[in-house]
């Protein structure tokens, strides 16, 4: 009797966020919120990461610059935070503005740690609402919703924030997230809405000062409390 061979059997899908052959089921579903829920596009393989310059741009700041600047900003405007940064969407080709803007608002001289993606760019999908971040199901992920988040007065609230985002392993996450069914563009900071602009958008200059200011002071503390260099 010839003995019979069991057939190769497929390898299992690891679901390994660096395989982009295997994309897992939170990925999946990652993408089928933004592409689905939103009609947003995303950047092929895995992690999901938005392109920039199409429908936003994003301004990048320490959560400190960014909590200040979200006064600036209407309910609906999306904002994001990965680890000790804030993602603040704006309108797309605000990047390409942002240079000449800080000129006029005299801050072009300094060195400030505030970051634009525009064209041709991309960022981490922050996960969708309510998706528990890796590693942080034990601690208890703050759930996002809509609803806007005011700027913390206690530092001890920001504190607690970037732990839970370190805690996700560095998982962007959805501070105000976008709302399903609605266009993101109106909401969105843009230098047309200067003094209120058609629609009611919040303008990018205010949000921008604010931000430059607030990095400028992160900038002086750090550099006081260096130590002094021997002579």
């Amino acid at each position: 009797m010839v003995p019979t061979v069991p057939s190769p059997r497929r390898p299992l899908d690891s679901g390994h966020p660096s395989d982009s052959r295997h994309p897992s089921h939170a990925s999946r579903a990652v993408r089928h919120w933004y592409e689905n829920e939103l009609g947003w596009p995303t950047v092929p393989g895995t992690p999901v990461d938005l392109p920039t310059g199409l429908r936003f741009d994003v301004l990048d700041a320490p959560v400190e610059a960014g909590y200040a600047a979200l006064r600036h900003l209407r309910p609906g405007s999306p904002v994001a935070v990965r680890a000790d940064r804030m993602r603040i969407l704006v309108a797309a080709g605000s990047a390409d503005e942002l240079p000449g803007l800080l000129d006029w608002l005299e801050w072009g001289a300094l060195a400030l740690d505030l970051r634009t993606i525009g064209e041709g760019g991309h960022i981490e999908a922050p996960l969708p609402p309510g998706t528990p971040a890796p590693g942080t199901l034990a601690r208890g992920t703050p759930r996002l919703t809509g609803t806007p988040v005011p700027a913390p007065a206690d530092m001890s609230v920001k504190t607690s924030m970037n732990t839970a985002v370190d805690d996700s392993q560095g998982a962007a996450v959805w501070l105000r997230p976008p709302e399903p069914g609605c266009e993101v563009e109106p909401s969105l900071p843009t230098l047309s809405a200067l003094g209120g602009g058609v629609g009611g958008a919040p303008d990018l200059v205010r949000l921008v000062d604010t931000m430059a200011t607030e990095c400028h002071r992160i900038r002086l503390r750090r550099s006081c409390a260096q130590p002094l260099a021997l002579s």
